[in-house]
């Protein structure tokens, strides 16, 4: 069985990998279990470019292949905020309930109620020598008039998915996963594992 490293201590992130993944003979470990390994510089000016220096970077502290994703969620008329700071919008340490907060404010600010939103996530894959492959996905909706839902993380509860008229944050994981940005960037590294 071989073992592939999934650069995250996000355990919510993991469960979801592990579902789509669960099928193939793969050992999946989080950084969690690296506690002495500093967390990589997302200084890229992409979402490739970020999951690509995690994954490198994980690879070469661990000599595991390891598997990384950048994940961001983009409003359309906060001219694509928060995007690729979407892990650290306000601060850090900041909860998604202040983000959401701040993020209705700022629609308020501007007298609007809602606006085209989307998920981006790029994963890649990588050995310490090299990447092996990449990819990004998006999946389309629209910013909810509020949050709603208990379900999923981060910014779910405000991603409404009109296909389904509910956001992210109501649907099972199983429904999510069917149609998220994520789900679908898993389901084709799901595709090269087999190959590999």
């Amino acid at each position: 069985m071989k073992t592939l490293l999934v650069g995250t201590t996000n355990l919510d992130k993991l469960r979801e990998i592990a579902t789509l993944l669960s099928d193939l003979p793969i050992e999946l470990r989080a950084l969690t279990a690296y506690p002495s390994v500093a967390a990589a510089d997302e200084t890229g000016a992409t979402y490739l470019e970020n999951a690509r220096l995690k994954a490198v970077h994980y690879a070469r502290e661990t000599g595991l292949l390891t598997m990384a994703e950048d994940t961001g969620f983009e409003i359309e008329v906060l001219a694509g905020e928060p995007g690729l700071r979407s892990a650290r919008f306000l601060a850090l340490d900041a909860s998604f309930e202040e983000r959401f907060q701040e993020i209705y404010r700022r629609l308020h600010e501007r007298r609007l109620s809602g606006s085209a939103a989307r998920f981006v996530c790029a994963l890649v894959l990588a050995t310490p020598d090299r990447i092996m492959f990449e990819t990004q996905q998006a999946v389309e909706g629209a910013l909810a008039a509020e949050p709603r839902g208990v379900n999923g993380h981060g910014y779910d509860p405000i991603f409404l998915f009109p296909p389904f008229n509910r956001t992210f944050g109501e649907m099972s994981e199983t429904e999510k996963s069917a149609v998220s940005h994520r789900g679908q960037a898993v389901r084709a590294l799901r595709e090269f594992l087999k190959t590999w």
